[in-house]
């Protein structure tokens, strides 16, 4: 507005006399006088201007940048978890065909009833040697002394949760049992150990190793829910399976449901008890933070 100002008075100055010099030496005292106006107005402008500037910058960095709270579908982990079970089944899978390989080529069909029921009661307890996921286990001696523990006492967990010491009680006593004693019956009625009963089975126990890594050691409350799901149905589906060869294996190995309906109730009600950071639960599908590394590794080959 100054300098507008000044380039009138110079055009009104010029039209009144005829361009003398005189007028125009007045003006310059004129032009003088405002430039000391406008050149601060200038600076102050410039200074707002980059001001305005910087904010925006920031803004915009501040709206591209994620949040702690962004998170997004770990595909890594779901791939992890699918390589894990392919490769738990094919090698309990090429365990039980060799088996019967070699007792066919010595003229045998299945191994003496006591050898088989500890095979199959390591296998119970013991599955988690063909997944490579990090399958670590509670600490059985801090659980039943009601310490924390890796998956006990590491969360909130509900009122009703039962003692620690029932937990090995219940696999080492009773689950573990049923589970031997049942696909002892089937070997012995199929003459064979890789059989499709048999493998159910083998699916039901994968289905448990990696929901084992999902709960206890990545901690993922809501994918834990989905997980615990299958290995719920994959109970009942073996125990199917084991039915049709001999209904009273598979009333054994169906009552180990009853002790999964219990675990599974536990596991929802604990999801419900520890929401994610933001508050809400967590979510059923494996997710992590953007930007940053999936928690699920393999632990095979890894240094110790």
């Amino acid at each position: 507005m100054n300098l507008l100002r000044s380039t009138l008075i110079l055009l009104v100055a010029n039209s009144a006399d005829g361009f003398n010099v005189a007028p125009a030496a007045g003006i310059s005292k004129v032009m003088k006088g405002r430039s000391s106006d406008i050149l601060p107005a200038m600076a102050q402008t410039q200074s707002m201007m980059s001001k305005r500037g910087s904010q925006t910058k920031s803004s915009l960095m501040a709206t591209t940048s994620p949040s702690p709270s962004d998170t997004e579908l770990d595909t890594s982990a779901i791939l992890k978890y699918g390589v894990a079970a392919v490769t738990q089944l094919s090698l309990i899978s090429g365990f039980f065909y060799g088996v019967d390989y070699a007792l066919t080529a010595t003229g045998n069909s299945v191994l003496p009833t006591p050898v088989t029921w500890i095979m199959c009661y390591a296998f119970s307890l013991k599955s988690r040697t063909f997944n490579p996921l990090n399958n670590e286990r509670p600490n059985r001696q801090k659980a039943v002394e009601g310490e924390k523990s890796n998956g006990f006492k590491d969360r909130v967990q509900p009122s009703w949760t039962p003692p620690g010491v029932v937990f090995p009680i219940m696999w080492l006593l009773i689950i573990g049992p049923l589970r031997a004693t049942s696909s002892t019956m089937i070997i012995e009625s199929l003459g064979g150990y890789f059989s499709l009963p048999l493998m159910s089975l083998m699916l039901h126990l994968t289905c448990g190793d990696i929901w084992n890594t999902i709960n206890n050691t990545e901690k993922r409350f809501g994918t834990s829910v989905l997980g615990i799901s299958t290995v719920y149905f994959s109970a009942l589906h073996a125990a199917y399976r084991y039915y049709e060869v001999d209904p009273l294996a598979g009333k054994l190995l169906g009552a180990t449901a009853i002790w999964l309906t219990i675990a599974s109730a536990l596991i929802i009600d604990t999801w419900r008890l520890n929401p994610d950071q933001n508050g809400e639960r967590g979510s059923l599908l494996p997710r992590k933070a953007v930007g940053e590394e999936s928690v699920t590794t393999f632990s095979w080959g890894k240094k110790s």
